[in-house]
């Protein structure tokens, strides 16, 4: 890496943490959770605004070179890995237990009802929108995906700015999420095969193992190194080396899950959970990196993500009209979905739709969606510009529509005794 590019990357750095928190901190001001001005940071600072109104400097500071933008992406990546660890760390695994079939029952039916109105607007898309070469049936499944996956990282994130994470619906909505997303990616793994070498049963069922052995090791030899390792940091009698065990996990985890073809933030969400388990000491020492994540890391990693946005591309009029087709279809699947789980799963109406707004955020979830599809050729320049645009959009407006429908959700024993026990790792925004 020579000079010039690490100082650009710095430069970088600073120039979307800066905004990131500017607009953050202006969000809060409007009651709003500083994810919203986080995400627009980037919107700014991209080919939307920035990249119009300055060209020179934009070009300077975001240069067309896939190497610099590699490296912007390393560190949003780190960043959201440790995000999701954090929520891990937090997440009530007897709930977990207890609840384990309501989770599923509200996660299928937001995931098949969405997948279905996907693939149904897929099919009937002018040709226009769809890449020369690339079958429609193989463009609709893809559309399918997108429209059905979470976003545990934007999940993770309102739950936190909203000081939601202690609350039983909170937990639901991450648990719904992470079943979600796995399946989400599964089913991806299902159209690349398709948009590549077509489908393969062998490499679905390959999937399907390394997941069902990851969970395996995790959950037995896996939970018992990390609880040795924790406690043994305890000794020391200094945080900070609690702290460096843990994170190295959380890393070591994601970057399992990554060579295994499963996406590294599952691996976050697992190595979170077993540092859980190794005791209120462990957690106690880890209330500083939670400041350092989400002051910093994570501001960075949502202003990354709306800083690929582009909305000039809605200038075409059939562009933007499909884009309000399938962002309506978007929106109404995934509420509709988690809407009829939880009343399946007997759940009162307001519960039912703070789960809809907790599950309808699509966040960098649907953005690496759209990278995979552009990078196959599934996804024209306009369908990826549309995809993203409903990542945001539904990211953005679930917190409102959340905090409303839980203010009419009361709180019980139990959620207040979990606060009390995650107050340690908490920090107001």
């Amino acid at each position: 890496m020579g000079g010039s590019a690490l100082s650009l990357l710095f430069f970088q750095i600073a120039v979307l943490l800066g905004m990131a928190l500017l607009l953050g901190r202006l969000a809060v001001r409007l009651s709003l959770p500083p994810i919203v001005g986080e995400l627009l940071a980037g919107l700014i600072v991209g080919p939307s605004l920035f990249f119009w109104i300055a060209p020179s400097a934009a070009d300077w500071l975001f240069p067309h070179q896939p190497e610099q933008w590699h490296l912007l992406d390393a560190v949003g990546q780190v960043g959201v890995v440790l995000l999701v660890g954090i929520t891990g760390m937090q997440l009530d695994l007897r709930l977990v237990r207890r609840r384990a079939a309501t989770a599923v029952g509200v996660s299928l039916p937001g995931l098949v009802i969405p997948l279905g109105l996907g693939i149904g607007a897929g099919l009937l898309l002018p040709a226009t929108l769809i890449m020369q070469g690339t079958e429609r049936i193989v463009f609709a499944l893809f559309l399918g995906v997108a429209m059905c996956v979470s976003a545990i990282p934007v999940i993770a994130k309102t739950l936190m700015d909203l000081k939601l994470m202690h609350r039983n619906i909170g937990q639901l909505i991450l648990m719904s999420g992470t079943i979600d997303d796995v399946l989400g990616w599964l089913g991806l793994s299902l159209v690349t095969a398709m948009a590549t070498v077509g489908l393969h049963t062998a490499g679905v069922l390959r999937s399907v193992l390394h997941l069902v052995l990851f969970i395996a090791i995790a959950a037995g030899p896996g939970r018992l190194a990390v609880r040795f390792i924790l406690r043994r940091t305890l000794r020391s009698g200094d945080s900070p080396v609690t702290m460096a065990a843990a994170v190295a996990i959380v890393l070591l985890f994601s970057a399992v899950t990554n060579l295994l073809g499963l996406e590294a933030i599952f691996g976050a969400l697992v190595a979170g959970m077993l540092v859980a388990s190794a005791g209120p000491e462990v957690i106690e020492r880890l209330a500083s990196l939670r400041g350092v994540v989400t002051f910093v890391l994570a501001p960075v990693f949502f202003a990354i993500a709306g800083l690929r946005m582009n909305l000039t591309a809605l200038a075409d009029h059939q562009v933007l009209f499909a884009g309000l087709v399938l962002l309506l279809i978007a929106i109404v699947g995934k509420f509709a979905g988690a809407f009829v789980g939880a009343r399946i799963c007997r759940l009162n109406r307001w519960e039912a739709l703070a789960l809809g707004a907790g599950m309808n955020a699509r966040g960098v979830v649907e953005v690496v969606v759209a990278m995979v599809g552009i990078r196959l050729g599934v996804l024209s320049t306009a369908m990826y510009t549309v995809i993203v645009l409903i990542a945001i959009v539904t990211s953005l407006m679930g917190p409102p529509i959340l905090r409303a429908a839980m203010a009419r959700v009361e709180i019980d024993a139990e959620e207040t005794l979990r606060h009390e026990q995650n107050r340690m790792l908490s920090a107001d925004r």
